[in-house]
């Protein structure tokens, strides 16, 4: 399916939850720049691509995400034309009530998915709210709603502070900024979300090493329940998990103390198979989405 004909109208959008029912959502089918993605080390893929495997993988996903409920939006990565990390639609681009905010990725090669994301927000009739100017830059992976008026962004080695600045005064209101950890740097960067997963409105997948202390003592102000990652399974994508609705989340395949945590928690948890697609990538569930309407 050509970006054209993936086109249509939402009737409604805005995303500003992580676990509101999700009824719109965009994701991006991986093509031959996925493929290749290991031939430039920008990307910072683990090895060598199996494109079959992966589209194979995509496809498992896209169809368990939409037996859930959602409206996929499927966009084709090798129509978008903007590299191998297109199939990741997260981080160029957040919607919120008043429509689309274009973000500035600051890994250089992901700012062309920025325009073509906005063209497929444009053709569906939900407008441009507000855009991330340079010198900042802000990557969705560092923003999440922790409550439909309380938003939270990290600043990392993606997200600078002018961006994390513009992006607050766009969203308005009760704006949290943290700061995460270097950790191991630029070749394996931490996102914000990297280390939280809001699942319900009092529960959420957290890695605590890495989670911002601020952060762990708002969660503990609201009285937030935490499903703890442990460390063998942090590099798996535990603590990348998407909520279709409360409590029910879909997971990488391969994490099974998360997966039992969460099922103790009263979630309802469905996997699927992230070799190629999440792991080699290092783009989980919550990564191949970008909500357009939850509510």
């Amino acid at each position: 399916m050509s970006l054209a004909e993936s086109v249509v109208a939402v009737p409604r959008y805005g995303a500003q939850s992580m676990t509101a029912p999700l009824r719109d959502v965009v994701v991006v089918r991986p093509g031959v720049a996925f493929g290749s993605a290991f031939d430039d080390a920008a990307h910072g893929f683990l090895h060598p691509v199996d494109l079959d495997l992966a589209i194979r993988e995509h496809v498992a996903f896209v169809d368990l995400l939409s037996s859930l409920g959602p409206t996929v939006h499927l966009l084709d990565g090798d129509e978008l034309a903007t590299g191998a990390d297109a199939v990741y639609p997260f981080d160029p681009l957040l919607v919120t009530d008043r429509g689309a905010i274009p973000l500035r990725p600051g890994k250089l090669n992901r700012r062309p998915e920025v325009a073509a994301l906005e063209r497929w927000t444009t053709a569906a009739g939900i407008p441009t709210a507000g855009r991330i100017d340079a010198p900042g830059t802000v990557e969705g992976g560092d923003t999440f709603w922790l409550r439909p008026d309380l938003f939270c962004i990290g600043r990392t080695l993606r997200t600078n502070d002018a961006g994390a600045r513009q992006l607050a005064s766009l969203i308005g209101g009760d704006v949290r900024i943290f700061d995460t950890p270097y950790w191991r740097g630029p070749a394996e960067l931490i996102h914000l979300m990297s280390v939280i997963s809001p699942v319900a409105d009092d529960l959420a997948v957290v890695f605590l090493p890495l989670l911002p202390a601020g952060l762990w003592e708002l969660l503990n102000d609201l009285g937030i329940r935490l499903v703890e990652v442990p460390e063998e399974e942090f590099p798996t994508l535990g603590c990348n998990v998407l909520a279709v609705r409360p409590g029910v989340v879909i997971l990488a395949e391969g994490n099974p103390a998360v997966a039992g945590a969460l099922a103790a928690s009263g979630c309802e948890v469905h996997t699927y198979p992230a070799t190629e697609i999440g792991i080699n990538g290092s783009g989980g569930p919550t990564c191949m989405t970008r909500p357009i309407f939850r509510g």
